[in-house]
């Protein structure tokens, strides 16, 4: 059971990197807070509308490397809630759409620390859309899943294949890049089609934005010979075909399309 304490936390989910996606929740608390611990998927962006005189804590995350361990962000959560500041967590993209926002909350719940959590636009749907890629469309994809392509400390991924392999539905893996040999092989191994298209959305929404299209077969080959280390979405099923006339956006980098990489 929660109590009333003397400060409160925000869990504020920040979106994938365009500030102009910020909810107008978000972007007031943000703006009223004493202090602000982040995430290194918050984009520099939206780190420019802290104002000056807020406290910034960097307790981000990168593959395998973690400036700060879970536990320890969890407390120190705990202490500047205690230390009766008014708190915003800022999350790359929906604190609890893979944000370990649910852990953040369990934890300040059971210190008894009063907290609110608002949702923020979550990578599937927003570097999709700035792709050009419905998520689901009546004649290519009745539904959509969603999965992390990041384990824990390492270990093997281990996901329901049979059941991921469904040319009727799309998929969707965060954090896939490092996983993208490992995924389409075991999609193509349990029925997906290999020509299936699919997509990696490289810093969706920001002005850097990159759009690897490819088969299922070919999307790893390619997504190494970019060797781009950034955030990325991955986008496998029959939508993935209607970016070659929906993609809208226009970021400051070209979008390469299918045997790009080899010319390259």
């Amino acid at each position: 059971m929660v109590t009333e304490s003397v400060g409160r936390v925000h869990i504020v989910g920040a979106g994938p990197g365009d500030p102009d996606l910020l909810t107008v929740k978000a972007l007031r608390l943000i703006r009223a807070a004493d202090v602000v611990v982040y995430d290194k998927l918050v984009s520099p962006a939206i780190m420019a509308l802290i104002p000056a005189g807020t406290a910034r804590i960097f307790a981000g995350k990168v593959a395998r490397n973690h400036h700060m361990p879970q536990a320890d962000i969890n407390d120190l959560l705990v202490g500047l809630a205690r230390s009766g500041r008014r708190v915003v967590r800022l999350k790359g993209g929906d604190p609890f759409t893979f944000g370990r926002g649910g852990e953040e909350a369990g934890h300040l719940a059971a210190a008894g620390i009063a907290f609110e959590v608002v949702p923020g636009v979550t990578s599937a749907s927003a570097c999709s859309a700035y792709a050009g890629i419905p998520l689901t469309h009546r004649d290519l994809a009745h539904g959509v899943r969603f999965v992390t392509g990041h384990t824990k400390d390492g270990q093997p991924l281990v996901l329901d294949w049979p059941r991921l392999a469904d040319p009727d539905t799309t998929l969707v893996v965060y954090m896939g890049r490092t996983s993208a040999g490992t995924i389409c092989h075991q999609l193509i191994r349990h029925g997906l089609p290999p020509g299936t298209p699919a997509a990696a959305i490289i810093n969706g929404t920001r002005p850097d934005q990159q759009t690897l299209i490819a088969t299922l077969s070919d999307l790893p080959r390619q997504l190494e010979a970019m060797n781009r280390s950034a955030p990325t979405l991955l986008v496998i099923g029959r939508v993935v075909d209607l970016a070659r006339t929906l993609a809208w956006f226009a970021p400051d980098t070209p979008l390469p399309r299918a045997g790009d990489a080899e010319s390259g």
